[in-house]
């Protein structure tokens, strides 16, 4: 008898002009256009294998080897009967095919970092979701397309379905939605010395989820409107601009700016959401007195929804950058950047005064990653689940 399996893992991207807020909940369209990096699958990624067989009572999801109920009308459901949608139009134009639209299908899912601790679980894991689907239904469909049933799970999840740089253009067509997708705006291979160094400030889910979030500064933050009426479309073309031209200095100032926007927008929903620490503050501190120190700044700090900060920087300054973190925030096993151990430090003329130092384990870990490539398929021998449809780990 055929098995109809497909694994695949996708990336975790960190949005540089952020998304916040929506315009319509069931579609999941934004208030505003936004644009994220692609980071690499080498150290952040979604795996996800999925099986369809005729024998399987229900459709059903496991995550991190417990079972995720698949409600009835909620995001899971969405996405599952849009993908069984386009495999019973797709079949019905190619008779030949088999008919396995109508069958259950038993979905597995594993995170290699913290789930719902802002480092983007959601947008990896339904883009991984919407991608074994495609595979595992053979279809035509192109990433773009495939983006507009991953935003229906996440609506970042439709900007991890491309590597690289990547834009969500918000669209304006309120009814069905069909011009909200992604759209990619440079390659990974187009610059390739964009890194990333992630502090893990904190690894435990976030006291305020995106999605409640996002309701509530939509109905009650002013300063959301001036955000996206006057301040984020130059934003998007300045830094799409910035991206093409690889002017970092530019896309660092954008990347900071619109970060603190975003939370500046966070504290003046009311009542108030505060998703950066004291932590995240000094991390902030430090990167500010880095960039003193040279002409055009040579990091960029970025948070989203929590305390962990994503700070970019070229390939050439990765490693001085790791030595300051390290020096506020020393941690209990060594730091590597490229296979060396990276010992604290301070740069010259650097004013030690601007943070204090704090106690290891303040910052949890240190995940040094870069630019990456979108979806991959993967092997029969990494999937996710058993002979029987069944994971092969629970927890």
């Amino acid at each position: 008898m055929s098995v109809y399996q497909a694994t695949t893992s996708a990336p975790v991207n960190i949005a540089c002009i952020k998304y916040w807020g929506k315009r319509n909940e069931s579609l999941i369209l934004p208030t505003n256009s936004s644009l994220s990096v692609t980071l690499s699958q080498d150290n952040l990624r979604s795996t996800t294998t999925a099986r369809a067989d005729p024998s399987f009572a229900a459709d059903c999801l496991w995550l991190n080897g417990k079972v995720d109920p698949i409600k009835a009308g909620g995001r899971l459901h969405t996405c599952i009967s849009e993908m069984k949608r386009l495999r019973a139009a797709f079949e019905a134009a190619n008779p030949n095919q088999p008919k396995i639209a109508s069958f259950n299908v038993h979905i597995c899912s594993f995170n290699n970092f913290p789930t719902a601790a802002g480092l983007a679980s959601s947008a990896s894991g339904f883009a991984a979701l919407v991608y074994a689907l495609a595979k595992l239904y053979a279809l035509p469909q192109t990433p773009e397309e495939l983006s507009l049933i991953a935003r229906r799970g996440s609506g970042s999840a439709c900007r991890s379905l491309f590597g690289g740089f990547v834009a969500w253009d918000m669209g304006s067509d309120d009814t069905t939605g069909l011009d909200s997708k992604a759209r990619q705006v440079a390659p990974e291979s187009h610059w390739p010395e964009m890194e990333a160094l992630i502090c893990v400030v904190n690894d435990a889910k976030k006291g305020t989820s995106s999605t409640s979030g996002m309701q509530r500064t939509v109905v009650t933050a002013a300063l959301l409107q001036h955000r996206i009426g006057f301040v984020v479309p130059s934003r998007m073309a300045d830094i799409e601009s910035a991206i093409a031209d690889k002017r970092f200095g530019d896309f660092a100032e954008i990347t900071m700016r619109d970060s603190n926007q975003f939370h500046a927008v966070a504290l003046d929903t009311y009542p108030p959401i505060f998703y950066m620490n004291d932590v995240s503050r000094a991390i902030i501190a430090i990167i500010t007195e880095y960039n003193r120190l040279s002409e055009q700044p040579k990091a960029a700090y970025t948070y989203d929804a929590g305390p962990n900060a994503v700070i970019y920087a070229l390939t050439p300054n990765v490693r001085e950058i790791a030595q300051l973190v390290l020096y506020y925030f020393p941690q209990a096993e060594k730091v590597l950047i490229g296979g060396q151990e990276v010992q604290a430090a301070l740069p010259e003329g650097f004013n030690e005064a601007v943070a204090k130092r704090w106690e290891v384990g303040s910052v949890k870990g240190l995940i040094h990653t870069r630019v990456g490539d979108g979806p991959r398929v993967l092997s029969n021998s990494e999937a996710l689940l058993d002979a029987q449809g069944l994971p092969k780990t629970l927890a």
